[in-house]
């Protein structure tokens, strides 16, 4: 899969969940949960955000975006980010549980 099919099928899964985040949540966050799992419970090889120190998040994205780490998607989705939106979503999701 692409990387603007993986984004796309991201958006229309979000577009299909009405109202499953909150109204603060950051632009770009929301795309975020059509790989990451939002529960605790589901197991994956991707991990969850919620709940993650906001520093490691912003450390990784960065490291995605830079390709000093190796991905697959995420060093694509992480360079249509900029450091300010790294932030803001990193924070947002550390404050979830």
């Amino acid at each position: 899969m692409t990387a603007a099919r993986a984004i796309a099928a991201a958006a229309l899964l979000l577009a299909a969940l009405p109202g499953a985040f909150a109204a603060d949540t950051p632009p770009g966050a929301t795309s975020c949960s059509g790989c990451h799992p939002a529960n605790a419970g589901v197991e994956s090889a991707v991990p969850r955000l919620a709940g993650r120190n906001a520093a490691e998040i912003v450390a990784q994205m960065k490291a995605f975006r830079s390709g000093e780490r190796q991905a697959t998607v995420m060093d694509k989705i992480a360079k249509g980010f900029s450091d300010a939106e790294i932030e803001a979503i990193a924070a947002w999701y550390a404050e979830q549980h």
